[in-house]
């Protein structure tokens, strides 16, 4: 049976990368890593990587959607991606060190916004659409009215 595996670009810091997403996702696990290329595994989605070097670099058209159910899920990935160099943006995504797209979502948000009651659906897109950093609280307050 085929499969799919996202390969990575890094611009000679693989071994480095590798050590911070071990640190960042707590099911983490290295196949193997090389100054050349890596396999690993990170929440069961595996990747592969090869340092590369500068010709190409990551961008927003490819991201990568950690699903979470709280609050403090949500600041756990949020800090540590941004960590020593990442990049905040807007409505839950960001940029981690090594330019690698990530959007930190909370279920909630799905849900709220999957609402047959557009009223309610629509105030809460209006406060993603404030936020960097996706707020459970926020949204909760704008599903509700307030």
């Amino acid at each position: 049976m085929p499969s799919i595996t996202p390969f990575l670009w890094f611009d000679n810091n693989l071994p480095q990368a590798v050590a911070f997403y071990r640190s960042v996702f707590p099911n983490a696990k290295v196949e193997t890593v090389s100054d050349f290329m890596a396999v690993f595994e990170l929440e069961g989605q595996r990747f592969n990587a090869l340092n590369g070097g500068p010709q190409y670099k990551f961008n927003e058209a490819v991201s990568f959607f950690i699903s979470v159910e709280t609050q403090a899920e949500v600041d756990y990935f949020w800090v540590r991606l941004t960590a020593d160099g990442g990049e905040e943006s807007r409505c839950g995504w960001l940029k981690d060190k090594f330019g690698l797209s990530w959007q930190v979502i909370p279920s909630a948000l799905s849900r709220y916004l999957g609402d047959p009651d557009r009223t309610r659906a629509n105030r809460v897109m209006q406060a993603m659409m404030g936020m960097k950093k996706i707020v459970i609280a926020d949204l909760d307050k704008a599903y509700a009215g307030g």
